[in-house]
């Protein structure tokens, strides 16, 4: 199976500024996500960013890099301008990781590109893993994920949806147990052919409202794939809280 891995890495982030340099025990965060891509089969990584001091860090470590524009208001937009510049063809799949994911899986970088692959007309594919707290279901920062019989999503949302009417009443909120509710995890797969569409429709409304790229797909009637991921995603890098876990993890 073949597919290329591209990773956004935007310098200027809002709760992170500077996160893709970040040091994590002696390495910048973006090496850490580089070296895990590394791991999984794919035949070429690329990383994107706007920033040229994290292209000279990244091009120092021997990574392959595509200066982009500041414009780009998701990571799918900066992998358009990356499938642009490098020609790649329509039917090429890839993986988009995020740059700050620096305990990622590369089993579960090539799980989704195989997901995708296996099911030729799905426009996307990503994953999800089991919650099992009341706490992370309540949490905005968790997205949660319904999908039908054949794993498809039907919808994704910082709220804790479904909304278990039953329990979640109750002064004292339970999971419901007639209910497994699922983690989002931010790794997806796609063909390039298909990112060019997606950056073609305007944000959509519910996009707008919930802050979720992907709802733009669902919002156009087109289908994602949900799988349930191999193991653990382990933790990505939101907020400084969340690096001085990685860097303990990673010690």
């Amino acid at each position: 199976m073949s597919f290329i891995v591209i990773i956004p890495a935007r310098f200027e982030s809002s709760r992170l500024p500077g996160k893709p340099l970040k040091e994590i025990n002696g390495y910048p965060m973006i090496e850490w996500t580089w070296k895990q891509t590394q791991k999984s089969g794919a035949e070429r990584i690329i990383i994107a960013t706007e920033s040229l001091e994290v292209q000279t860090v990244c091009q120092a470590f021997g990574a392959e890099v595509c200066l982009t524009g500041s414009h780009h208001q998701s990571g799918t937009e900066r992998i358009a301008e990356v499938i642009e510049k490098t020609g790649l063809l329509d039917t090429d799949i890839i993986v988009n990781v995020q740059g700050d994911e620096p305990m990622l899986p590369p089993e579960l970088i090539h799980q989704v590109a195989e997901g995708l692959q296996a099911n030729e007309f799905i426009s996307m594919a990503t994953l999800c893993e089991s919650i099992d707290s009341v706490e992370t279901v309540f949490d905005p920062h968790a997205v949660k994920v319904s999908r039908n019989l054949n794993n498809l999503a039907i919808n994704f949302s910082r709220a804790p949806l479904p909304w278990s009417r039953d329990t979640f009443l109750k002064e004292s909120k339970t999971l419901p147990e007639n209910w497994a509710y699922k983690r989002h995890i931010g790794l997806y797969a796609y063909r390039a052919g298909f990112v060019k569409q997606y950056v073609a429709w305007p944000e959509c409304d519910l996009e707008q409202v919930e802050k979720l790229e992907q709802l733009r797909v669902l919002w156009h009637g087109d289908s994602i794939l949900v799988l349930d991921a191999f193991c653990d995603a382990g933790v990505g890098v939101d907020t400084q809280e969340d690096l001085e876990i990685v860097r303990k993890l990673l010690a």
